[in-house]
């Protein structure tokens, strides 16, 4: 199989790579049970006591920096790099072997970073890195990273070249693409992407609540960070997002649906409103976290007992209730979600079910509007 030189055309055979046979990784996405929440990058971090890979294993599917993995990049720059060092590939397959026990339905992706990265990412004087009247371009507001080039067709040919490398190991499943959203330069990177890392790989990219119908036969699923969540528009936009990736995107599918708290990660109302949204508008991912702007680290959050195992699998799609709620059968019971904007609602049910967000078992449950819950049946 030839490998890929910067600058030049793209030629391989098809790849078969440890960990990421399209049977298995299948297997994986369909063998979980709901609700199901993934890891985007950091941790849930108030489980103190409790080992790392067993917090990251909650999760049905994590994305994180290769070198979460225990992968480290060969050289001095890990943006010029375009293999990992041999002496960390089998210690990072261990890990994943050690995460797939504790989770079997697990699904592992590294980020490989393309539109901006820290300082020591580079030299400094290196062309990949994105100037403007001659200064390198910050890579957002309140951080601290700089921007790259990936205008440039050499750059772009590395970057497929070091997903294939992280893929390659065998030790994820596929590569997650921050800042996604559909243009000319994004396409082609998209398209080298696919062919460098073959057809069974796994793409997860960042395209907040957006479409990218361009992009949308490379990628596999969205990461939707969810930035705006104040209004009922907000809550329909994203819900027709969610929706749209779920019947467009590759498959098998991964779409990961997150939300930011707005007061504290005591809004219950907004964790479950979330969780039950992604169950009744997808077979995708959900998660609750803290806002960007925080000082902490991105996307920390709290594991909540809202979102242990318990409905099993969904028996059909999800359908939407004449007064406005959406409601969806799995083998163990139901997912109830009510949007922002809707009244609150009352849902009747032929056999008494126990209510994850209040307790209660009846056979009638009322649910606020913004806010969801999960309904079991007896022995859930």
């Amino acid at each position: 199989m030839r490998s890929l030189a910067l600058g030049g055309a793209l030629a391989v055979a098809t790849p078969t790579f440890g960990g990421t046979r399209r049977d298995d990784v299948a297997r994986r996405i369909r063998g979980r049970t709901f609700p199901s929440v993934f890891q985007a990058w950091n941790k849930a971090d108030h489980l103190k006591d409790e080992p790392e890979l067993a917090t990251a294993a909650r999760h049905d599917l994590v994305f994180h920096a290769p070198e979460f993995f225990g992968l480290r990049w060969e050289g001095a720059s890990r943006g010029l790099a375009t293999r990992f060092r041999p002496d960390s590939v089998e210690p990072a397959r261990s890990r994943r072997e050690e995460l797939l026990k504790l989770n079997p339905n697990l699904i592992l992706i590294a980020e490989i970073r393309y539109r901006d990265a820290p300082a020591n990412f580079l030299p400094k004087d290196h062309p990949w890195w994105m100037r403007k009247a001659g200064k390198v371009v910050a890579g957002w507001d309140e951080g601290r990273y700089l921007q790259l080039d990936f205008s440039n067709r050499d750059y772009r040919a590395h970057v497929a070249a070091q997903a294939r490398a992280a893929v390659e190991t065998g030790v994820v499943d596929g590569v997650m693409l921050d800042w996604w959203r559909d243009d000319e330069d994004r396409f082609a990177l998209a398209k080298a992407i696919r062919e460098a890392i073959g057809e069974d790989a796994l793409i997860l990219a960042n395209a907040n609540d957006r479409t990218t119908p361009r992009t949308a036969p490379f990628i596999n699923g969205y990461f939707m960070e969810c930035t705006r969540s104040h209004t009922a528009k907000d809550w329909e936009r994203i819900a027709a997002t969610l929706s749209w990736a779920e019947a467009n995107l590759r498959e098998p599918r991964i779409n990961c649906l997150e939300t930011w708290f707005h007061s504290s990660r005591q809004d219950l109302h907004l964790m479950r409103a979330t969780t039950a949204l992604a169950l009744t508008h997808s077979d995708g991912y959900c998660l609750f976290s803290d806002p960007n702007p925080l000082p902490t680290p991105d996307h920390l959050h709290d594991w909540y007992a809202f979102w242990n195992k318990g409905l099993g699998k969904p028996k059909g799609p999800g359908k939407k209730r004449e007064d406005g709620a959406f409601l969806r059968e799995f083998e163990r019971g139901f997912a109830l979600y009510n949007p922002m904007g809707n009244r609150e609602v009352t849902a009747e049910f032929a056999e008494p079910l126990t209510s994850r967000a209040t307790g209660q078992r009846a056979e009638a449950h009322r649910i606020p509007a913004c806010d969801g819950d999960i309904l079991l049946r007896d022995g859930a």
